[in-house]
Formats: structure tokens, C-alpha cells, sequence
């Protein structure tokens, strides 16, 4: 007899689960996407605009206003003097014009051809100004008894000022010099080349020194709770103050290694550990290693204490040695934990700027891509060729994780 029913997941109730579970996930798939893309499309924008530090903020209309002149007495002429300019220095603003009040008391005399005035009330139209525009507009008045009982001030009132100004970030104003400033050169494969040394070291370092130290804290012996403390401290402890402390060990006048390798005779000179190439890019690696080590050494050994001690017990009486236990029943176990950390330390050491800038400041062939994006960015106020090379490390992430989840995570049945 065969069988009629719908296939499994295709029937109204299915259908129905299935739009109530989008409903229920569309809140946190809408955060998601506020959080993550948003900023991920403007740093893509501004890549492809010629955008500066300066850029930043929109031209406006900058007005300040006072009174200059004697206003003591019936009778004493003044001038109201509103200092105008254009805070843009290379975008021009159409249309300026402003309205303000005119306090009781004062008559205005003759105007400026561009203003009118209605009663108390101040308008004038000063067309478009060029970047960099500046003027200061004097408007002649004469005190009366009312001003001065009032005591009440022109620049009490805000002007209202309307202007129309295009902004490099929003109009269709569109380059690849970024990029091409990007790729100019063997800079940008020197500086690709220590972010892969950087990234590669780090990486492979931080997962086998977290292996090792999984290894001898495996067993259970007195002390232990405090040893893996311990061993939490560089990744728990502020980045700032290790930092600090690496460069005053490191000191090549009044450092404490330079003092012992000297004394031992290993040296017979001080050595500037984070001021010789390539030694600094092998000082960060090790920094980089050293720092962020235990976070692989808490999923390694959560992953190993969660392993059957029953095959390592018949390993054991099989005649397998310690070396061929490991090799042989507890690698396999870790492959899919080893995996995940290696993809999640590659993107978070190659995102990684604080500790070698901290180090270093990207000198001395530290100079890695996010090194490079703070540089162009903010030293050479490039806000566009920063935002190139921030594009750049996705697509290189991009293309690692495309690869790490085709190959690698296939292998490891991930």
C-alpha cells in the first residue's frame, strides 16, 4: 500500500512552524544586521570615496554674533556684527541666508543691501559662498530707553541659518584611487607579508602552547585550580599594562633581559628587542603567542577531560606508549576543537592592532594591515584609503574562511 501522506516538512503544519520560527528569529536577524552589515556597507562607501579627516563633518554655516560700539545711553550708535564663514575649506554652501530678532530698543539704520527687515525681525540672503568663505555683516543701530531697560543682549537670540551644502560622503562623487593607493608599490606586499608571518606564528603558537599546557594540567594533582589561574593571567590581565611591562623587560638601557643576557655572556651588548628587524616582528609573534595561549588551553582541556579514559586504559595495557596515546586517540578527539580555534584565532589575530601597536606603533617592520588602516586613516588623515584597506582584510578573511569551510572543515567532518 503506498503512501500518500506529504512528505515530511512540506505539509500546512510544517509550513506554519516554519513562518513562525522566522517570526520569532526576524528581531534577532534584524539586530544582527543593524549591528554587523550597516557598518560593514559604510566601510565599503567610504572606500570608494575621496574622503578625508576633515571630510567628516558636513560644511556648515558657522555665525557668531555681538555688538560693538558704545550702547550706554539713549542715543549711542552701535553696530550688531555677525562673523560668518564656511566651515568647509574646500566644499562651497548655496543658498545662505539667516533670520534673527532684533532686540526692543534698537532702530536699525541703513542695511545691507541683502537684508530686509520686518518689524524686529532680521532677514538676510548672502547667497553662495565659496570654501573658505569668510565675511563680517554690520548692521547699524541706535540705542533707545527700551534696550537699555530690557538688558537684554543681541546675541541673546539664535539666529535661524539655512544653507545647502554637498558632503563628500553622501553626493556621487566616486574614486579607486583609494584601492590603487592601496596596491601602489611593494608596501602593501611587505606589510601583507608580516600580516601573514604575524598571523600564521601567532596562531599555530597560541594552539600548540595551549595544547602543551592542556597536556601537563590534564591530571589531577594538589595546586592545580592555581596553576590554571595562573595560566589564565596573560589573557585575562589589561593588554595595556602587559604591554608595558613586556616593553621594560625588553628594555634595551634598564631591561632586566637585556641585564641577565649580558651577565651571562650570551650578549656582550644590549639588544633592542622591539627596535631591530627582524627581531620586532619575532618579539610581537612571541607577545602574541604568550597573551592569548590560554583561551586554546581552556577548549583543549574541557575537550580532552570529556574524552573516554576507557581507551586510553587499553591503549595502556596493549603496550602503547604515552607518545602513541596521544598521537593515536587523543588528536583525533581534538581535531574539530583545533579546527575551530585555528579559524577563530587566524580572524582575530589577523583583525589585531592594540598589541602591536602598544609594542611597537607598526614600526620596525611590525607594520601590519590594521596598523595600516589606523595610519592612513588618522596620521596621513586618509579616512577613504583607510577604509580600503579595512575592505581588503575582509576579503582576505573572506576568502580564508571561503577556504577553511570548503577544505579544512570537510576533513574534520565540521
Amino acid at each position: 500500500m503506498s503512501d500518500l501522506s506529504p512528505p515530511r516538512g512540506t505539509g500546512p503544519l510544517a509550513k506554519r512552524e516554519a513562518r513562525l520560527a522566522w517570526g520569532l528569529l526576524s528581531p534577532t536577524l534584524i539586530a544582527v544586521a543593524l549591528v554587523v552589515l550597516l557598518p560593514l556597507l559604510a566601510i565599503f562607501w567610504i572606500s570608494v570615496k575621496p574622503v578625508s579627516l576633515a571630510d567628516l563633518r558636513a560644511p556648515e554655516v558657522v555665525l557668531r554674533e555681538d555688538l560693538r560700539g558704545d550702547a550706554e545711553a539713549v542715543g549711542d550708535e552701535a553696530n550688531i556684527r555677525y562673523r560668518l564663514r564656511n566651515s568647509s575649506q574646500e566644499q562651497p554652501i548655496n543658498d545662505v541666508s539667516f533670520t534673527d530678532t532684533i532686540p526692543d530698543g534698537l532702530t536699525v539704520g541703513a542695511l545691507d543691501a541683502r537684508c530686509s527687515l520686518d518689524g524686529q525681525a532680521l532677514s538676510c540672503d548672502l547667497g553662495d559662498w565659496e570654501p573658505g568663505f569668510r565675511e563680517n555683516l554690520m548692521i547699524p543701530v541706535t540705542v533707545g530707553q527700551a534696550f537699555l531697560d530690557g538688558g537684554v543682549d543681541p546675541g541673546d537670540s539664535e539666529p535661524a541659518i539655512e544653507g545647502k551644502a554637498s558632503s563628500v560622503l553622501t553626493n556621487n562623487t566616486f574614486t579607486f584611487e583609494n584601492f590603487a593607493r592601496v596596491f601602489d608599490g611593494d608596501e602593501f606586499w611587505g606589510v601583507l607579508g608580516v600580516t601573514m608571518f604575524y598571523t600564521v606564528f601567532g596562531t599555530i603558537g597560541a594552539l600548540l602552547f595551549g595544547l602543551f599546557a592542556a597536556l601537563l594540567l590534564n591530571k589531577e594533582f594538589r595546586g592545580q585550580g592555581i596553576l590554571r589561574g595562573l595560566y589564565l593571567f596573560p589573557y585575562v590581565a589589561p593588554v595595556i599594562a602587559v604591554a608595558f611591562a613586556w616593553i621594560l623587560l625588553f628594555d634595551p638601557f634598564s631591561g632586566s633581559a637585556n641585564a641577565l643576557l649580558v651577565q651571562m655572556g650570551v650578549t656582550s651588548s644590549a639588544i633592542n628587542f622591539f627596535g631591530e628587524r627582524p627581531l620586532a616582528l619575532i618579539m610581537v609573534t612571541v607577545f602574541e603567542i604568550w597573551r592569548y595561549f590560554p583561551l586554546s588551553f581552556l577548549f583543549i582541556l574541557a575537550r580532552m577531560q570529556s574524552i573516554d579514559t576507557d581507551m586510553y586504559e587499553a591503549a595502556d595495557m596493549d603496550g602503547a606508549s604515552p607518545f602513541q596515546q596521544f598521537w593515536s586517540l587523543s588528536v583525533p578527539q581534538l581535531l574539530g576543537i583545533l579546527s575551530v580555534l585555528f579559524l577563530l584565532r587566524f580572524i582575530w589575530t589577523f583583525n589585531k592592532f592594540d598589541d602591536i601597536f602598544l609594542l611597537t606603533g607598526g614600526n620596525a617592520g611590525t607594520r601590519t594591515l590594521t596598523v595600516n588602516v589606523y595610519e592612513q586613516a588618522f596620521a596621513v588623515s586618509n579616512i577613504g584609503a583607510g577604509a580600503a584597506v579595512a575592505v581588503v582584510i575582509f576579503g582576505c578573511l573572506l576568502l580564508f574562511s571561503l577556504f577553511f569551510f570548503k577544505f579544512i572543515s570537510q576533513e574534520e567532518g565540521l
